[in-house]
């Protein structure tokens, strides 16, 4: 199946700004839709954005108008423009297909931590 790798978090003062990036195998990219979720400490994994593979792209309620995402199919590559973010966006990120059934996804990539804090 391939692996999923996301990198790019860190720590950002409330405000401010990170992308996120996502690599994946030739295989996940021919995928319809691929996805940015995210899982804050003790609560459940959530789906944030979705994005075909011609670009149209849906966002949960919390991250829209703030967070963008994209994909580079060449490069095999998905991001998560996080603009002005919020302490609530403090959550580990994770990267994978956008299914209807994706919780019960049981391949997931390491995540990226993000933690948002003054």
């Amino acid at each position: 199946q391939g692996q999923l790798v996301e990198s790019g978090g860190g720590l950002v003062e409330p405000g401010g700004s990170l992308r996120l990036s996502c690599t994946a195998s030739e295989n996940d990219f021919r995928a319809y839709v691929m996805g940015w979720y995210r899982q804050a400490p003790g609560k459940q994994r959530e789906l944030i954005a979705t994005i075909r593979v011609g670009g149209a792209a849906n966002y949960t309620d919390s991250v829209k108008g703030r967070f963008t995402i994209s994909r580079d199919n060449a490069k095999n590559t998905m991001y998560l423009q996080m603009n002005n973010v919020k302490p609530d966006d403090s959550a580990i990120y994770y990267c994978n297909l956008g299914g209807a059934s994706w919780r019960h996804y049981t391949r997931w990539g390491p995540g990226t931590q993000v933690t948002v804090s003054s």
